[in-house]
């Protein structure tokens, strides 16, 4: 099974979060979605930054990329 890195990404950093052993790409998406989640909710000043997680493999090679705040500040109607 493969290992894989999230990063929480702020701008043009990287803040490791931790490697997991996981079976596939897909389960790793979905803790990327949910570590998105968790983390919007300990700490909701990421959302206006426009932060994501990121999942890599041992290479450092970006798979998938989740924002914090799945609808940009942008695109909210008023």
């Amino acid at each position: 099974m493969p290992y894989y890195n999230f990063d929480l990404v702020v701008g043009s950093e990287f803040r490791n979060q931790g490697t997991i052993i996981l079976e596939d790409l897909h389960l790793a998406s979905d803790r990327a979605d949910q570590l998105a989640n968790e983390l919007l909710q300990v700490k909701p000043e990421l959302k206006a930054k426009g932060c994501a997680v990121r999942v890599t493999d041992v290479d450092q090679r970006e798979l998938y990329r989740t924002p914090l705040d799945p609808m940009p500040s942008w695109r909210k109607r008023v």
